[in-house]
């Protein structure tokens, strides 16, 4: 009997295990891509994602403002898998801001919960 008892206990063991591994969270990120007035991937852009609610209620949304500069590809990846949380409905719309030299851009993303979202903001000159 004590044989059966622990060949049932390390099934169960394994089973629990593996069920809980089919759950993992996938990872929740931004890809922004800067492009220049003739459409070509901007290198060294200054990125910004952050959140400019119209109707600021009592949250501090600071927490969710990320900066980075573009890759040689003209991209860059921010990381919010930290701020997701499991059950959560929904996750954030943030501003983007883009600048390098006399060149500025902006847009809006969506970031939805568990994928990579993307984004490409254009660049202009400003005056």
């Amino acid at each position: 009997m004590p044989l059966k008892a622990i060949l049932t206990a390390t099934v169960l063991f394994i089973l629990g295990a593996g069920l809980g591994a089919c759950n993992k969270e996938k990872d929740t990120k931004a890809v922004i891509t800067v492009l220049d007035t003739a459409g070509a991937a901007v290198a060294g852009a200054y990125v910004k994602l952050y959140a400019n609610p119209a109707h600021p209620l009592m949250a501090d949304f600071s927490r969710l403002t990320k900066e980075g500069t573009t890759g040689s590809n003209g991209t860059v990846t921010f990381d919010y898998s930290e701020f997701y949380k499991r059950g959560q409905a929904g996750f954030a719309v943030l501003d983007i801001l883009a600048k390098k030299d006399s060149l500025v851009g902006e847009g809006i993303i969506r970031i939805e919960e568990e994928q990579t979202n993307e984004e490409t903001v254009k660049l202009k000159i400003i005056f």
